[in-house]
């Protein structure tokens, strides 16, 4: 093993303060003491110095090289420390308020300052710690929702709504906003936090907005505006964005979404490159969501599209029964209205309507068709189409909402009805409302085996059946037929 030369300057180089002080305070001391302590030891002994001319002049220069060269050395450590104390300075002008370099500079001892900015850099890094355990936190939390969410995307507004309240939040964002582009190319809010409920939310895009995203949409990179960006300010009287600010894109592939914002901040500090990344990262995962929302609804909206007309084709095949789905739909479209529903819960009861005899695709034509009454063993496998018709439309998750319809159509309050035999208050309401529109359809149409009665006769028959139909929805078709 080969061995480093020794060097002496090399090792007081690397010691620390304490020890070049004391190396450099034996050569400047000890020197002059040797040569006082050998004139004394002179003297002493023979009362007289003798000492040569050379002797001395050697003496002397010896001393002063030493003092030099330990003066030297000391003056560079003390520069070294000078330098350092200024280079500290410098960048804790960029870390500290101006109230706090003002303090330290108060200070003409150097030492001093340089422990105050030992101080200071030491509570920074403290503070920078804790900041990332909070943000170390902070995207934890984000992840998590946005897997709860992503275990639930049947509601896109739902999880579109959590994805921007968590992201707000998650960077201490004053107001937050998701601006989807429309069909028809214009930009509509979707989603928004932190902003009044009182307010109308679709007259918070300012043109300067709409123009401003358009700008961010065709760079596909994400925007960050700090408070001093007073071009910007000027350039833009802006509805939605509040400086600072930070505007990523929705885009997947070639497919431009719309726009992430969150606008303002609670904290002093601007919005930095590093959340400018995860709020591009956490747009481009959105976006993809989006797509994949649309792409979902698409696929079961065209599966829905086409076992409405498999069961448009078997309505199709009875020229008595042509019709009845679209009839059954409108009259429970009616009655729901009348008694005040939601949107949504007309929209299943049109839907269900549409598809509720799907299950006689699986019924012979035989059966379908005969023209008298059914056999009892006919009849038994006639009451199987509820059955059939649920389990055809199963299997898509968001028609599963029409699984109660379409199976209990046929159920009647006091239990006597099919496939189940419910009774009382497990028959639903929207279950009642198309059993009546239902029944109200087949005795006022034509059937190979009977004529078609009036509405009114159809309305006292409805009412013969007493509490086997829900009779409040009844009153309610009345009221409608009667009109």
């Amino acid at each position: 093993m080969t061995k480093k030369p020794f060097s002496i300057s090399k090792s007081i180089e690397d010691e620390s303060l304490i020890r070049k002080f004391s190396v450099i305070f034996l050569v400047i001391s000890l020197l002059p003491t040797l040569v006082l302590f050998y004139f004394y030891t002179q003297l002493s002994g023979t009362g007289s110095i003798q000492v040569s001319v050379k002797s001395l002049n050697f003496a002397l220069t010896f001393i002063v090289l030493g003092v030099l060269l330990g003066y030297g050395t000391m003056r560079r450590i003390i520069k070294n420390l000078i330098d350092l104390v200024t280079s500290n300075k410098k960048i804790l002008e960029r870390i500290l308020s101006p109230q706090k370099l003002k303090e330290m500079g108060s200070s003409k001892n150097e030492i001093s300052i340089l422990t105050h900015s030992f101080i200071a850099i030491t509570s920074e890094l403290e503070e920078n710690v804790r900041e990332l355990q909070l943000a170390k936190n902070t995207i934890y939390d984000v992840m998590n929702k946005v897997a709860k969410g992503m275990a639930n995307m049947d509601q896109i507004e739902t999880f579109l709504d959590l994805i921007l309240e968590t992201v707000t939040e998650a960077m201490s964002g004053q107001k937050g906003y998701i601006v989807r582009l429309e069909l028809d190319s214009s930009f509509k809010i979707h989603s928004a936090h932190g902003v009044a409920q009182d307010i109308n939310i679709d007259q918070l895009l300012s043109p300067d907005d709409i123009t401003f995203i358009r700008e961010v949409l065709k760079s596909k990179k994400v925007d960050i505006r700090t408070k001093d960006d007073v071009d910007w300010a000027q350039k833009f009287k802006s509805g939605i964005f509040e400086l600072p600010f930070i505007c990523a894109p929705l885009v997947k592939k070639d497919d431009i979404l719309g726009v992430l914002i969150v606008s303002g901040r609670k904290m002093a500090r601007d919005f930095d490159a590093d959340e400018g990344d995860l709020m591009a990262h956490l747009a481009a995962q959105t976006a993809i969501a989006i797509e994949n929302s649309r792409l979902n609804k698409d696929i079961e909206q065209t599966y829905f599209e086409t076992i409405s007309a498999l069961a448009l084709a078997v309505d199709a095949k009875d020229q008595y029964s042509r019709g009845h789905l679209d009839r059954v739909a409108d009259c429970a479209d009616k009655i729901g209205v009348r008694m005040g529903l939601e949107d949504n819960e007309l929209k299943l009861l049109r839907d269900a309507a549409r598809l509720h005899d799907l299950g006689k695709i699986g019924i012979p034509d035989d059966v379908l068709g005969k023209g008298s009454q059914l056999s009892v063993e006919e009849w038994v496998m006639m009451r199987k189409h509820p059955e059939i018709g649920e389990s055809i439309i199963k299997p898509v998750r968001t028609l599963l909402p029409l699984c109660d319809l379409i199976r209990h159509h046929h159920e009647k309050l006091d239990g006597s009805g099919y496939p189940d035999g419910l009774k009382g208050n497990d028959v639903t309401p929207l279950v009642r409302i198309m059993a009546v529109a239902d029944i109200y359809d087949a005795v006022t149409t034509d059937r190979s085996y009977r004529k078609k009665i009036t509405p009114h006769e159809a309305c006292n028959i409805l009412r013969s059946m007493g509490s086997q139909l829900d009779q409040d929805v009844v009153d309610i078709l009345a009221e409608i037929v009667e009109e």
